[in-house]
């Protein structure tokens, strides 16, 4: 039996872009810069995908979810029927 030696090829390690760029602020009431972070569904994305910090994550999830009480991004996205 020949055993089969796989290597793992990692990408590029992504930067937290809210670390990166210290004038960024994470804002509940800016929708535009939340949407970057939920999927066209309405989904957080996680951090693994979108590269943040975990304190950053924990900061941007909290401020989705207040966008979403607040009505400024959709819990689901809309289905066509």
């Amino acid at each position: 039996m020949a055993t089969v030696i796989r290597r793992r090829s990692w990408g590029r390690r992504k930067v937290c872009r809210f670390c990166a760029d210290p004038n960024l602020v994470i804002d509940y009431k800016e929708p535009r810069t939340l949407r970057y972070f939920t999927t066209e569904r309405g989904k957080i994305i996680p951090r693994r995908t979108s590269g943040c910090c975990a304190k950053h994550q924990r900061q941007l999830t909290q401020a989705i979810k207040r966008a979403r009480a607040i009505a400024l991004l959709p819990f689901v996205a809309t289905s066509s029927s």
